[in-house]
């Protein structure tokens, strides 16, 4: 026997049923909550779950059996039935989330539903998926035909809010989201839509939002990072550096208080002359070497040596950054003993850092590098600002002396190897001393040599018997007690390990030096001032 799950009617086969399932099928249903009609009796069962839900599952619980009336369109009597709504709260929440938009935006203004294709469509997967939840919960108890639920107060599908009673609920419903109940089915899933594209906006835009302030945070401490680093976070300059690790040094009890306001003194007296107190000078060094190599080295087949320059090391006052500054003076040292240079130099000292900056200034205002002015905003003084081979290039050419920069800007060798920058110094010196003597002093100045973050300045080049090539370079960074080791009588070729910088030494990705050729005439100087402008440089490769 079959039973009709509609009014309770028993049949004897499948087939009667089905004739019998009709007879329903073609009456009129009308909605008990909404007076709906004109709908079949599937699209009825789903309007009531989707947009009456709370109503139902209310009446259930407290009258067990919800009467829904139907007619035909031949006799307008009503009838009854009992209509089990297979859901418990669970069931009805679960449904609710799957179908979010199939409720009460589903309703005109007159609160009917327009029943297009859609809702026949899911229908039987929306049954399908309430039976299968069924199945798996053990919270609905069976009496008769009719499922016991829990009551859940009944809350907004738009914005959650929680009524007590359905009445209210639909109240709220058509007051605050009526321009929502005025969709088209057939705009539902472009709002749906519409609404998951403009939270994914939002969402982006506050990720990307975040990520512009990490990467604007990383960026501000990279750039504070950088100005420290090159001497532009107003920390003040040499004078301030100086007297502050002094003060250290006191502190710390390795200088007595005495001595501080002597070196004060003596400092003060330096900055206001402009000139170098010569407290991190050592001379003699090409002279012991030219000794040396007469008498010693005999791996080395032939060296070249730079005219005499003195050796200038960083002090308290420009550790870390004075590298440039110092190489200046040791370029300076050698040209101030050399006839060539008198008419340009006319006599000068060698000047305190402050005075090179004031220097270095005084060409910026003349119209030297102003894109190189610009990016050290136009100011050295009172700053540890580092400087490279342009600054020291556009002070030289100040003072008309000539000379230029070659850019050796990528490793020419294996390994990261610069054997085009060997071969371009070699030349440079060997150009002069032709024959066979072992040591050639030669009348060329020293070489400016700078890579990232350090600069040198190279005195000489060795070639080895079996014909490497050895460059000798004198590094402000090595303090004064370490190159008067190199004065003795006798040196020892431990020594020299501070000098000697092989191919396999120098290995940074880019190297940049600075050559002396001779005097300008002031035609000349005002030529290069004019190409200045824009800088360029001479490269190799």
């Amino acid at each position: 026997m079959l039973s009709c799950d509609i009014c309770g009617e028993t049949v004897t086969s499948e087939p009667d049923m089905k004739a019998h399932l009709i007879v329903h099928m073609e009456s009129e249903i009308i909605c008990p909550f909404c007076k709906l009609s004109g709908v079949n009796y599937d699209e009825m069962c789903f309007h009531i779950e989707t947009a009456h839900f709370e109503q139902n599952t209310l009446e259930r619980n407290f009258e067990r059996i919800n009467t829904v009336q139907y007619g035909t369109s031949d006799n307008k009597k009503d009838n009854t039935l009992q209509c089990g709504m297979e859901v418990n709260s669970s069931i009805l929440s679960g449904c609710a989330s799957n179908h979010p938009k199939n409720s009460a935006q589903n309703l005109t203004k007159d609160s009917t539903l327009k029943h297009e294709g859609f809702y026949s469509e899911n229908l039987t997967e929306s049954r399908k998926f309430l039976k299968s939840r069924e199945k798996q919960s053990s919270l609905t108890e069976i009496k008769g035909s009719v499922y016991e639920t829990t009551y859940s107060p009944p809350e907004c599908p738009f914005c959650g809010k929680i009524e007590e009673h359905s009445e209210d609920m639909e109240t709220h419903v058509k007051t605050k989201h009526a321009n929502l109940l005025d969709i088209p089915l057939e705009g539902m899933d472009r709002v749906q839509c519409s609404g998951d594209l403009q939270l994914a906006h939002q969402l982006q835009q506050e990720e990307d939002r975040k990520r512009r302030s990490e990467g604007s945070r990383q960026e501000i401490e990279e750039f504070q990072k950088l100005q420290r680093q090159y001497g532009l976070d107003n920390s003040g300059g040499y004078k301030q550096q100086q007297l502050r690790n002094m003060e250290i040094e006191v502190n710390r009890g390795r200088m007595p208080p005495s001595e501080f306001h002597r070196r004060k003194a003596d400092m003060m007296e330096s900055l206001a002359l402009g000139f170098d107190d010569g407290k991190t000078k050592t001379s003699g060094i090409i002279e012991a070497l030219h000794r040396y190599y007469q008498n010693a080295a005999t791996d080395v087949r032939r060296v070249w040596l730079s005219s005499v320059v003195d050796h200038f090391h960083s002090s308290l006052g420009d550790k870390g950054w004075g590298c440039g500054y110092r190489n200046f003076q040791m370029l300076l040292s050698s040209l101030l003993q050399n006839d060539a240079y008198d008419d340009c130099l006319k006599g000068m000292s060698i000047p305190c850092i402050p005075k090179i900056q004031s220097m270095i200034e005084d060409a910026w205002k003349e119209g030297f590098d102003p894109q190189g002015a610009s990016q050290l905003n136009n100011r050295l003084q009172g700053t540890k600002a580092w400087i490279g081979a342009c600054e020291v290039y556009i002070l030289l050419t100040s003072l008309r002396v000539k000379c230029h920069i070659v850019d050796f800007h990528k490793s020419t060798g294996p390994l990261g190897t610069h054997p085009r920058l060997f071969e371009w110094i070699l030349n440079y010196y060997s150009s002069e001393g032709e024959g066979s003597p072992k040591v050639v002093c030669t009348s060329k100045p020293p070489i400016y040599l700078q890579h990232q973050g350090h600069s040198r300045t190279v005195i000489g080049i060795e070639e080895k018997k079996n014909r490497t090539l050895c460059l000798l370079i004198f590094d402000p960074g090595c303090p004064s007690r370490e190159m008067q080791k190199l004065l003795k009588q006798d040196i020892e070729a431990s020594s020299l390990k501070q000098l000697r910088k092989s191919m396999g030494n120098l290995k940074h990705k880019q190297y940049q030096i600075l050559a002396v050729e001779g005097a300008l005439s002031l035609e000349e100087k005002l030529a290069r001032r004019q190409a200045s402008q824009v800088f360029t440089a001479e490269k190799i490769p």
